[in-house]
């Protein structure tokens, strides 16, 4: 009889113990991600919502669509989108998210407004 109930209180602890380890995996994976820092030299002025003034929407708009081979609709759809979100997003493409107005303001059909 004793034996059984070693064998029982035996099995009960590595149960435990597994237990235990599942745990603390767990709770080691779902903490979050590290976000990036922009370099030391990178300014946010022009790029967060509202930090730019009307008159400098042109030149942003300019830089930020003078890669494509459609410009005239670029420029028009950026300095309108300039214009309502007060920032343009670094770059030449992409990188939208650090702007939400202009990154979530999209057409009629869905699509994304601004380029």
């Amino acid at each position: 009889m004793a034996g059984k109930l070693t064998i029982v209180m035996f099995l009960l602890a590595i149960m435990l113990l597994l237990l235990a380890e599942n745990n603390a995996a767990t709770s080691i994976s779902e903490a979050p991600a590290p976000q990036p820092q922009p370099p030391s030299n990178f300014t946010m002025h022009g790029i967060t919502q509202g930090s730019l003034h009307p008159q400098e929407c042109a030149p942003r708009c300019s830089s930020r669509c003078s890669r494509t081979q459609y410009k005239k609709p670029c420029l028009f759809f950026c300095n309108k989108c300039c214009a309502k979100c007060l920032c343009v997003p670094p770059g030449t493409y992409g990188n939208k998210q650090v702007c939400p107005c202009y990154n979530n303001w999209k057409t009629k059909r869905g699509g994304p407004k601004c380029p």
